[in-house]
């Protein structure tokens, strides 16, 4: 590395130009800040269109999505829930805040998605809930999982945080599910800085959904004339967005399909750039099913075991190029022992998870430092 190379962010939240121009008008025009204003409604109304979904409410975050949708299960304490162990803790917490024991299983080591052949055996006469993770943006196999639900009548519940504009077999990612929830934080494709949405599919759920959302009110339907005043008649809490924030995600979403090719680009090229790599059995890359289509949310790549990742990781750095590497299971962490278990056996989630490494990718990363990159991880392995 040279003095004057600059570093290579993992992540740089995205930005088109237009926010602060829409959190103005937010502010000093449409002198509405709080939740449900303008650009909340408008964000609603584009994803509900773009997506072909029932109905589509801005969060706080990605987990008051997955907090929604645990109230709208009707959990109770002793109720299981099947999920991946590969994931981020709020799939787990906001289910295990309702009591749910929550039950791990393994994933494919191909998408590093839950294994839609070993969910069946995991469940019992307590399972309620299958919640499948879209990992980097590439869908389950949600068709094998919708079938599973039925045969036992379960709720599917999407966590899609990584998948807004990625589809299964021409259907959204969110919208397959009876609910299905995003997530818009800074390190997402689209981001609002803090910030998520709840996909409801089935319309029975809606009204129950707006009440929960509304500190369990029925504010909505007072503002719709349903009803002369509005009073306390369900649980919830405050899970509305700001529309200063939604103002935020709205100037990108007027560009999403910009953001979009942007990063399928230098997905594109890091797969390129790598391909010998993996052709000569040095790395593995990631795997893509012929019927889905994903939305670069980030671009993996698979080491010969932790130690390698390790020394990777240190060389990039050393080259001021930040990569990382992603989830510890959550089935050997402290909270994930005290609260759940793994059915079977952990053949791929923990082996799998010590190999991955995870490399710079956002909007905007220019082509040049996708080059370097590409260079400094096949510089490792020649070295090697």
């Amino acid at each position: 590395m040279t003095m004057t190379e600059s570093v290579v962010n993992f992540n740089i939240p995205p930005y088109v130009g237009t926010e602060m121009d829409y959190v103005r008008e937010a502010a000093e025009i449409n002198h509405k800040i709080c939740g449900d204003g303008p650009f909340s409604r408008k964000c609603h109304a584009w994803m509900e269109e773009r997506f072909n979904a029932e109905k589509v409410l801005l969060t706080t975050s990605g987990t008051a999505a997955l907090e929604m949708a645990a109230v709208l299960c009707d959990l109770k304490p002793g109720d299981e829930v099947i999920l991946p162990s590969f994931t981020f803790s709020s799939t787990a917490t906001a289910f295990q805040a309702m009591g749910a024991t929550l039950v791990f299983v393994d994933v494919r080591p191909d998408t590093m998605n839950i294994d839609e052949a070993k969910i069946e055996a995991a469940v019992t006469e307590r399972t309620r809930v299958i919640v499948p993770v879209h990992y980097a943006g590439v869908a389950c196999e949600m068709d094998a999982i919708i079938k599973i639900a039925r045969r036992h009548n379960l709720i599917v519940v999407e966590d899609a945080a990584q998948a807004v504009m990625s589809t299964y077999k021409g259907r959204a990612c969110g919208t397959i599910g009876t609910f299905g929830c995003y997530s818009f934080h800074e390190t997402k494709n689209y981001s609002m800085g803090e910030g998520g949405a709840i996909v409801i599919n089935d319309p029975t759920y809606i009204e129950r959904a707006e009440i929960i959302r509304e500190k369990g009110t029925n504010r909505q339907r007072f503002f719709r004339g349903q009803v002369d005043k509005y009073t306390w008649v369900d649980r919830g809490s405050s899970y509305l967005q700001s529309d200063l924030n939604a103002a935020y995600l709205w100037a990108q979403l007027e560009q999403a399909d910009k953001i979009n090719e942007d990063r399928l680009a230098t997905w594109a090229a890091y797969y390129e750039g790598l391909s010998p790599l993996a052709k000569s059995g040095l790395i593995e890359l990631p795997a893509v099913p012929p019927e889905c289509v994903h939305n670069a949310h980030m671009f993996y790549l698979k080491c010969t075991d932790l130690a390698e990742r390790s020394e990777l990781i240190a060389h990039l750095r050393a080259r001021n190029i930040q990569s990382v590497f992603h989830y510890i299971p959550l089935h050997s962490s402290p909270a994930g022992k005290m609260f759940g278990r793994f059915h079977g056996e952990d053949e791929f989630t923990t082996r799998e998870s010590e190999r991955l490494v995870r490399l710079p990718m956002y909007y905007g990363l220019s082509p040049e430092d996708v080059r370097r990159v590409i260079c400094e991880v096949r510089a490792f392995y020649d070295a090697r």
